[in-house]
């Protein structure tokens, strides 16, 4: 609407300069007219051809026709993506044209008029009307286009930003979802770990108690007192995780609700990666030293465990005492479930870099199903200790024996 308006203007303007114009050149007002409204109207397509209105302007220049066109079509050059020097050669070209014939007439009107102002006075008003239709619009063109073109950067700026942040905030949600997978995977493990080790041994304890409850009442008193132990451990057990699930509930939720989910995805990312990196836990868990009182529960249980040690025995990291004692109690626990009954031996080594351990049981003797514990098994315990070797670089290999048994060996590095 704006392009036709001024196109409409500048045709009118262009019609009525376009009579006299038509006189001093000595042909038909009505051809003058004509002329004035076609050259007028180009100025309807300024912003698509802005070079185009700027020649027809300084080629009606010489017949005083097309001033609004000018100044429109040099402001629309100016402020177009051009190249500066197209813009620049357009508009001295339009200040010659019009220091030129602004010279030639108000020369010829002064000597019609019989003007005498002094020789200065011709070539101060041409250059002072040249550069008071040319300089404003160009100034004013070149100010508009490089703030449009700055505020396109910003925005263009703004929008990358916002696909950054956006980007970011994803990769924030799935490193999240990683951390809470991460997570309840570790919190299942340490329950399998907790768990079926005691819960093990209180269902073998439980089969030879109903075994022997009426043939031996000294030996059945004796049992139930193991089943009893076994599951106040277990509880004891149960209720430091679940405190240590619970710790701090009210204040972390308070605290993830006054924060941006991305944060919430990184800090639990990290988490999770210091978890999988062994660098950080929940609580020290188990160590070697309780590894002679993890046989002997085994042995109380009907089990012969052979327990042999080498090297220097030192400190190690919670993590990898932890580790170790978990995957020798879950050999032992596959083994009552597995194998009740066989003789097994346990074997740890303390190198100077590592430590080693194997748990290697003979073939289980065949016994009837009346003492059997029919213990039930998820499948899920080697690949526990797999994980929980392979999370601090360590390596782990299970299988059965050429005698019939099944070994497990696991070499974790000291640090």
């Amino acid at each position: 609407m704006l392009d036709v308006s001024l196109g409409v203007v500048s045709a009118l303007e262009c019609a009525a300069e376009g009579v006299p114009f038509a006189r001093d050149a000595g042909i038909p007002a009505a051809t003058g007219v004509l002329f004035g409204l076609l050259a007028g109207s180009v100025l309807v397509v300024r912003r698509k051809w802005p070079i185009a209105v700027v020649l027809v302007a300084l080629a009606i220049t010489p017949a005083e026709m097309g001033f609004l066109m000018g100044v429109v079509g040099l402001y629309t050059l100016a402020a177009s993506e051009l190249p500066r020097r197209i813009i620049g050669a357009l508009a001295g070209m339009t200040f010659l044209g019009t220091l030129v014939v602004t010279f030639v007439r108000l020369g010829q009107d002064m000597a019609r008029d019989g003007l005498e102002l002094g020789d200065w006075f011709l070539p101060f008003a041409s250059i002072a009307t040249s550069l008071g239709m040319t300089a404003p619009p160009l100034l004013l063109g070149l100010y508009v286009g490089q703030r449009r073109r700055l505020m396109e950067s910003l925005r263009e700026r703004a929008d990358s930003l916002e696909r950054e942040l956006q980007l970011l905030a994803e990769r924030a949600e799935e490193r999240a979802e990683w951390a809470r997978g991460e997570e309840r995977t570790r919190i299942a493990r340490e329950m399998h770990d907790v768990v079926a080790h005691r819960v093990s041994l209180m269902v073998v304890h439980a089969a030879a108690l109903q075994a022997v409850a009426r043939k031996d009442p000294e030996k059945a008193v004796k049992n139930a007192a193991l089943v009893g132990d076994m599951g106040r451990q277990a509880l004891t057990e149960l209720r430091e995780m679940l405190g240590v699930l619970r710790s701090g509930g009210d204040g972390a939720r308070a605290e993830r609700a006054s924060v941006p989910l991305a944060a919430v995805g990184v800090a639990a990312a990290a988490a999770a990666s210091r978890a999988a990196e062994g660098g950080e836990s929940s609580s020290e868990g188990p160590c070697l030293s309780e590894l002679d009182e993890l046989v002997g529960q085994s042995e109380a249980a009907g089990m012969a465990v052979d327990l042999s040690v080498e090297g220097e025995v030192r400190v190690y990291a919670a993590e990898v005492e932890s580790t170790a004692f978990r995957v020798v109690q879950e050999a032992l626990t596959n083994v009552h479930k597995h194998a009740a009954g066989a003789k097994t031996y346990v074997r740890l080594a303390h190198r100077v870099s590592e430590i080693a351990m194997q748990v290697e049981n003979e073939p289980p003797p065949e016994l009837s199903g009346e003492a059997s514990a029919r213990l039930p098994s998820g499948g899920n315990g080697l690949v526990g200790m797999k994980e929980r070797v392979a999370a601090l670089g360590g390596v782990f290999v299970s299988g059965p024996t050429d005698a019939g048994g099944f070994r497990v060996s696991a070499v974790i590095p000291a640090s």
